[in-house]
């Protein structure tokens, strides 16, 4: 017989009921506070309610309500131990050639290597910097390629899309957007695109929001890949980098992907 239909059969309420089985020393929510705080200490410590959320849906099988969550976490004690992004002013060098904003804010994509978005960031390790250039897919947010150089020059970018090429052979009408960073409007940038077909597409100048998805991309590599470690030299810097980027194509579920992760999206696509 079900709680409900007991409690009407004994004329007592659901809340009464279970206020009962918490003076006895039951707590009816002591799996659900279990299963949190294994996937918050699996995941150390970095992730808030809602990305639990998808964890708990992942790999435990486990839907649970998000305010559920957020109750349960508050009364274990359990915030995000995320760092604050560190900011850094991007600078532009004069450019040679600049293009329209073809994306206009919309990252969004019904298809693969329909639009890519790229950008290169930068970490400090001590008096050292270590400069990322990536490419990311906007239809599964899946980063597609990347490349780790301490220079940044057009060669860190020229490599980085070398590597995307080799992976998708037909990129042809596939749309790229980028700022306007010396690298992207330089000739061997702009002679290199057209050349398998795809079209280039740069934000306005200074407008960070116009490539608001690649920027969310880096923030999420900081605050959950690189600075919550102690990271003393840039060999620790490019492994911890590496394993990020396999662990958010492989193993991040993303609310918009439907609770699958990047990789896990692009195949159904593909079944």
């Amino acid at each position: 017989m079900q709680v409900a239909e007991l409690c009407q059969l004994f004329r007592v309420s659901r809340s009464g009921y279970y206020a009962y089985l918490k003076r006895k020393g039951n707590d009816r929510d002591a799996e659900a506070k279990r299963l949190i705080r294994e996937a918050y200490n699996r995941y150390e410590g970095k992730y808030g309610y809602r990305q639990l959320q998808l964890f708990l849906w992942q790999d435990d099988g486990v839907w649970m309500n998000h305010k559920k969550v957020l109750r349960l976490m508050q009364k274990l004690g359990l915030q995000a131990n995320i760092r604050p992004k560190r900011r850094f002013n991007t600078t532009y060098q004069a450019g040679e050639r600049v293009s329209e904003n073809l994306l206009k804010r919309d990252f969004t994509a019904e298809k693969p290597n329909q639009k890519w978005v790229t950008d290169v960031t930068q970490y400090r390790v001590g008096e050292r910097w270590l400069y990322l250039s990536a490419v990311k897919d906007l239809f599964n947010n899946e980063i597609v390629a990347y490349q780790l150089s301490q220079r940044n020059d057009n060669e860190l970018v020229l490599r980085t899309f070398a590597k995307a090429f080799a992976k998708q052979k037909d990129v042809t009408g596939l749309v790229v957007h980028s700022d306007q960073g010396f690298q992207y409007t330089s000739y061997a940038y702009h002679d290199m695109l057209p050349k398998v077909g795809a079209q280039i597409s740069m934000s306005r100048r200074g407008n960070c929001l116009d490539n608001a998805s690649m920027e969310s991309f880096f923030s999420h590599l900081k605050t959950e890949g690189l600075y919550p470690y102690d990271i003393r030299n840039l060999t620790e810097a490019q492994r911890r980098i590496e394993k990020y980027i396999r662990f958010y194509n492989r193993e991040r579920p993303q609310r918009k992907l439907k609770k699958l992760t990047p990789v896990e999206y692009r195949r159904q696509f593909a079944a």
